[in-house]
């Protein structure tokens, strides 16, 4: 895939639109049924958001988008890209198998959807939040999803 989340049927540009430009459609190409790519690498570099997946070698078991049916390979070494990154105080998972395979990276329980633990890492504090999916699959309303979201990332 060219970035994260382009598939136009998933929310999370939706999300970030509603949270930051009160615009649903904010990094939607007009006329058509596509994520802006540009303007969402602009936004995410102005705003020092970085995306990055909890693994970096999956297999897919089946011709599905489902976390289900993915086996990880290789896990992404979460701790090393924070010493990479000092001024990172916080990481937000958008599924279950994110939340679990960083939870498991740092030892700690997994938060409930919508809250988030807190680990000390290199005597830094860093809190993982556990959001809610932005996949339409997942049982909320996409307005509601973002009221999360705005949270966690108003307090990163």
């Amino acid at each position: 895939m060219p970035f994260f989340y382009p598939n136009f049927q998933n929310d999370m540009w939706r999300l970030m639109g509603i949270i930051f430009f009160h615009d649903k459609e904010h990094f939607i190409v007009k006329g058509e049924k596509r994520f802006d790519q540009q303007r969402i690498e602009t936004f995410l570099r102005e705003r020092g958001i970085a995306m990055f997946d909890t693994a970096t070698r999956v297999v897919r078991t089946k011709n599905t988008a489902s976390d289900k049916d993915l086996d990880i390979i290789e896990e992404t070494d979460v701790k090393a890209m924070l010493d990479r990154i000092p001024l990172c105080h916080a990481i937000i998972t958008a599924g279950q198998l994110a939340t679990t395979t960083l939870c498991r990276q740092f030892g700690v329980e997994e938060p409930r959807v919508a809250t988030y633990v807190e680990v000390v890492y290199n005597k830094r504090s860093v809190r993982i939040y556990r959001m809610p999916s932005s996949s339409r699959a997942y049982p909320m309303k996409t307005e509601q999803k973002a009221e999360l979201y705005a949270k966690a990332l108003k307090n990163r």
